[in-house]
């Protein structure tokens, strides 16, 4: 690197980066967001919200029943397992430290994993249904000034 070609850092969901952080215990690697970073000269900073909350991988999939992530976090919605267990604390407490990883590595950019309940940036799960919204930690970073898109964006 030479001058100011210093990368940019950017939260990026681990699982668009081939880390095996979903859920399922999967990853979602996507080679358009990969190429996207290179050519746009951005460090990626990996982050998966639900394992910073402690959540175990893989876990139960996780849906709204009802509200989304800003209704999440004002108390207002329900963010449930497909067991019913109620998991909204959980992924506020990830969404906060999320947050906390944005601030200390200088990212006012993010790129997250479309319907995820924390990541999805233009739309999630309400029940089975995909419905446009955000997930809990984007909402929180929105409300902190960071700028989003999805991997369906690139």
């Amino acid at each position: 690197m030479t001058g100011n070609t210093m990368p940019e850092p950017i939260l990026v969901s681990a699982c668009l980066l081939g880390l095996s952080t979903r859920y399922d215990g999967q990853s979602k690697r996507n080679d358009k967001v990969l190429e996207y970073l290179r050519r746009e000269n951005l460090q990626p900073i990996p982050i998966c919200p639900e394992q910073l909350a402690g959540l175990p991988t893989p876990r139960p999939k996780s849906f709204f029943a009802s509200g989304g992530g800003s209704d999440v976090l004002d108390g207002n919605g329900l963010l449930v397992q497909e067991n019913g267990t109620d998991v909204g604390a959980a992924f506020i407490r990830g969404a906060a430290e999320s947050l906390k990883l944005a601030q200390l590595a200088g990212c006012r950019r993010a790129l997250f994993k479309d319907g995820s309940p924390s990541c999805g940036v233009h739309r999630i799960y309400l029940g089975a249904e995909q419905v446009a919204g955000q997930g809990v930690t984007t909402a929180l970073l929105l409300r902190h000034g960071l700028q989003f898109i999805s991997e369906g964006d690139l």
